[in-house]
C-alpha cells in the first residue's frame, strides 16, 4: 500500500512538473494537512469519550452483566469459548463500540479479544472457529449508530449529517448477516475437511 501511495504522489509531482503547474501543489498539500488535522482533532473526542465510557462499564461490572444478558447468542456464535472467559467481554466491548459507529475506538477491544482468544488456540499457528468467527462479525459490524460518520459528515458541513442512518444501519445488517451465514457454512465445510 505504501509503495501504491508513493507511486501516486511522486506520479502527481512529475505531471504537475511536466504540465507546468508545480505551483498549483503546495496549497493543496497545506489545504489536505489544514483538513487531516482538524478531522483527527475531531475524532479524539469521540475516542476518548467511547474509551472513557468503556473503561467505566468494565469497571463497574455492567460489561459483565451484559455479557450475561446476551450469552445465549454469544454461546452459539463463540461455541468454543469457555463460559466467563475474559474473551467474551473483550468481544462484547468491540462489537458494542462498533455498533456505536466509533471503529476507532473499537481496535483495542477487538486486539485484546484476539490475544484472550490465543491464550485458548491449541495450535498457535492457526486460527480458531472463534477468531474467525470474530473477524467476520467484527469486520462486517451492524452500526446502529455511526458516530464516526456523523461526526465526519457534519465537520464536513453536511446540512443533515444523519441522513445516512437508515441506509447504514440496513447495509450492516445486510453485511452482518452474511458474514454469519459465511462463517457458519466455511466452518461446517472446514470440519469435513477435518474429518478426512
Amino acid at each position: 500500500m505504501n509503495k501504491i501511495f508513493a507511486f501516486l504522489i511522486l506520479g502527481g509531482i512529475l505531471a504537475a512538473i511536466w504540465n507546468g503547474n508545480l505551483d498549483a501543489i503546495t496549497p493543496v498539500v497545506l489545504e489536505s494537512a489544514r483538513t487531516a488535522i482538524e478531522r483527527a482533532i475531531s475524532l479524539m473526542g469521540i475516542v476518548g469519550f467511547w474509551l472513557g465510557i468503556a473503561k467505566v462499564a468494565e469497571e463497574s461490572g455492567l460489561i459483565d452483566r451484559i455479557s450475561r444478558f446476551i450469552a445465549p447468542l454469544f454461546r452459539w456464535l463463540f461455541p468454543s469459548i469457555p463460559k466467563g472467559h475474559p474473551a467474551m467481554g473483550s468481544i462484547l466491548m468491540n462489537l458494542s463500540a462498533n455498533m456505536l459507529g466509533f471503529g476507532n475506538a473499537a481496535t483495542p477491544f477487538g486486539l485484546k479479544a484476539m490475544k484472550e482468544l490465543q491464550e485458548l488456540n491449541p495450535r498457535p499457528d492457526t486460527a480458531t472457529e472463534a477468531m474467525c468467527t470474530f473477524l467476520a462479525i467484527n469486520t462486517s459490524s451492524v452500526t446502529f449508530v455511526p458516530a464516526t460518520i456523523i461526526s465526519l459528515r457534519a465537520a464536513a458541513g453536511s446540512k443533515n449529517p444523519s441522513e445516512v442512518l437508515g441506509a447504514i444501519l440496513f447495509a450492516t445488517t445486510c453485511s452482518t448477516l452474511v458474514a454469519i451465514l459465511a462463517d457458519y457454512i466455511f466452518r461446517i465445510l472446514y470440519r469435513k475437511i477435518e474429518r478426512r
